[in-house]
């Protein structure tokens, strides 16, 4: 196994708790099970079909992914990632580093703080209005940021999972830089309907300075994660969330979610 390293780039941190793995810690934790029986298909952003790899499972429909190539220019880009690495990366899971714009919240007491949250950083607005512009991303108004670095010397990787929708709202959005990549939208126990069981894996092929928003069946039924093995090289992701009906004009927590988004809006933010 490949040594621990140092410096901007690598990290010799380790933030994995539970399941979770990288390079660092795998030697005493063991390596996670793989699914026995899996199906891959990959994302046609054009058709946007799921097709079969290997051609022995009908395409279907994949609603909920939208794909929006060379969102930044590599000028866009190379200040964005240098405005970051002037800030402090903290140890994440499975070899992830990241850095958060966002109030702190206790997902399972259902509690938002706050205290220390000042803003979604100030590169950010401008992409935030680009965002709007488009009408996939109408309204989009982001409460939080989270900026995560990958980096292939610490096995950097995420599980697959879905994300909050208590908090959360409808469009998830992520911008890519640094390096291609791929999304892996997974679904258990599969789609009977299709006479495929086990699992499935439709692959989202990311391109370097794309965005990609998930909403629908993408968002709430499909889980998204990716792979150890198409990480590479660095690559450095900004993901956004909106927040979830409850917190804004006639939910239960309106005053809260109006509160969250002045300070997120204010684009004053430092990392919290």
């Amino acid at each position: 196994m490949m040594a621990p390293v140092s410096g901007r780039d690598g990290g010799s941190v380790c933030g994995c708790k539970g399941i979770r793995r990288c390079l660092i810690c795998e030697t005493c934790k063991g390596k996670t099970s793989e699914p026995e029986v899996v199906h891959h298909f990959l994302y046609d952003p054009e058709t946007k079909l799921a097709v079969c790899k290997d051609g022995e499972a009908e395409s279907f429909p994949f609603p909920g992914v939208f794909l929006w190539e060379n969102f930044i220019s590599e000028e866009e880009e190379t200040e964005l990632i240098g405005s970051m690495d002037q800030d402090v990366w903290n140890p994440s899971q499975s070899g992830r580093r990241k850095q958060d714009f966002g109030p702190k919240v206790n997902f399972k007491k259902r509690k938002v703080r706050v205290a220390d949250f000042n803003g979604l950083p100030a590169l950010s607005q401008k992409l935030v209005l680009r965002m709007q512009q488009q009408p996939n991303l109408e309204g989009f108004q982001p409460v939080e940021q989270c900026n995560l670095d990958y980096h292939p010397e610490r096995g950097s990787a995420i599980d697959p999972h879905l994300d909050d929708s208590w908090l959360w709202g409808e469009r998830l959005v992520t911008v890519n830089m640094l390096a291609d990549t791929v999304l892996t939208m997974s679904l258990e126990p599969g789609l009977p309907e299709r006479g495929l069981t086990g699992e499935v894996h439709v692959a989202v092929r990311l391109p370097r300075r794309c965005l990609v928003a998930l909403y629908g069946e993408a968002r709430h039924r499909w889980k998204h994660g990716i792979h150890r093995e198409d990480i590479q090289e660095r690559r450095v992701c900004s993901t956004y969330r909106e927040l979830s009906a409850e917190f804004l004009p006639a939910g239960q927590q309106a005053q809260l979610g109006a509160e969250l988004l002045d300070i997120a809006l204010t684009f004053k933010g430092t990392p919290v």
